[in-house]
């Protein structure tokens, strides 16, 4: 699925604008970055990073906390495995070139 990035919350990982591959149901490790539902509102999605997995569940952190807007694990604790909608696998826009 391909979902595009908004709000300031993963900066600087990710920009708004940017758009990615992400690969439902993929297994997940501590690290990787993943999309999931907002648990106060399940028809938003969220991108975030997983850092860790409890018995609650998956801990997702942002990568900017001083983000207006920011909502994360700090906010609603661990986030259900049900909830994790994939593993973000790329971005593949914008695409960036280095000068030389």
């Amino acid at each position: 699925m391909r979902v595009r990035v908004e709000g300031e919350s993963m900066l600087p990982v990710l920009r708004p604008g940017d758009w990615l591959w992400v690969r439902r149901g993929a297994p997940v490790r501590p690290g990787d970055l993943v999309v999931a539902r907002l648990p106060s509102d399940a028809s938003v999605l969220i991108v975030k990073r997983a850092v860790w997995r409890d018995d609650d569940g998956w801990w997702l952190e942002s990568e900017n906390q001083r983000a207006p807007g920011r909502r994360d694990s700090w906010d609603f604790g661990a986030l259900a495995p049900s909830a994790i909608v994939g593993r973000v696998v790329l971005r593949y826009w914008p695409t960036f070139w280095r000068a030389r």
